[in-house]
C-alpha cells in the first residue's frame, strides 16, 4: 500500500487518513509485516467510528449534564434525575450515532450500494437501536446506578467511566452484527 491508494474526500479526513497511514506503516515495518490496502482500510473504519463516538459521546454527554441540571435545579425527580438524563442523553446520541455511522463508518461504495440503500436502512437502524439499548441503555444505566448508589461517585462523572466499558462493546456489536454487511458470494450460490 501506498499513500496514493488513500482517497481524497475532503481535506481534514485526507490529513487524518494520512497520519493514520504514516503511523501504521510505522508500526508496520517494527513487527516486520506488511501493510495492506485491506488492513488498511478496517484500521481506518476503526478510526472513523472512534471520531463518530467521540463526537456522539460529547452530545450524550452535553445532553445528559443539561438535563441533569435542569431536573435538579427545578428538584424534578431528585432519586431519579441522573437516570432520566440519562435516557434524554440516548436519545440524542442514538440519532446522531445512526446516521454517521451508517453514512460514513459501515456505509457501502459504489453504484449497488447507492440503490441497495433505498430503505435498507430501517433494518439497520432496528440493530442498532437493540445494540444500543443493551450497551447504552441496561449496561450503562447499570453501570450509573453502581458508580451512583454503591461507590458513591459524581453523578457528572459517572457515564464518563461507562465509556471505556460501553464503547468497545458499541463497536464489536455494531461491525458484527447490526451493520454487517451481506455475503454476495453466499447470496449468488444460494
Amino acid at each position: 500500500m501506498t499513500k496514493n491508494d488513500i482517497k481524497k474526500d475532503n481535506k481534514i479526513w485526507y490529513l487524518i487518513s494520512v497520519i493514520c497511514f504514516y503511523m501504521l506503516k510505522a508500526l508496520y515495518r517494527i513487527i516486520g509485516r506488511e501493510l495492506t490496502v485491506e488492513k488498511y482500510e478496517k484500521f481506518m473504519q476503526f478510526v472513523k467510528f472512534c471520531i463518530v463516538g467521540l463526537s456522539n459521546t460529547i452530545i450524550s454527554y452535553v445532553t445528559y449534564t443539561i438535563s441533569l441540571y435542569i431536573f435538579q435545579k427545578n428538584g424534578l425527580i431528585p432519586d431519579y434525575d441522573y437516570l432520566v438524563s440519562s435516557v434524554v442523553g440516548f436519545v440524542f446520541s442514538i440519532i446522531w450515532s445512526f446516521y454517521w455511522n451508517y453514512k460514513k463508518v459501515f456505509a457501502e461504495e459504489g453504484e449497488e450500494a447507492k440503490d441497495k440503500k433505498k430503505g435498507s436502512w430501517i433494518p439497520a437502524f432496528i440493530k442498532m437501536l437493540i445494540s444500543y439499548s443493551f450497551t447504552g441503555f441496561i449496561v450503562g444505566n447499570g453501570l450509573l446506578i453502581f458508580w451512583v448508589r454503591v461507590v458513591h461517585i459524581s453523578k457528572y462523572i459517572a457515564p464518563l467511566i461507562n465509556l471505556i466499558i460501553v464503547i468497545p462493546m458499541n463497536f464489536i456489536i455494531n461491525k458484527f452484527w447490526a451493520f454487517k454487511k451481506k455475503n454476495t458470494e453466499t447470496e449468488k450460490k444460494e
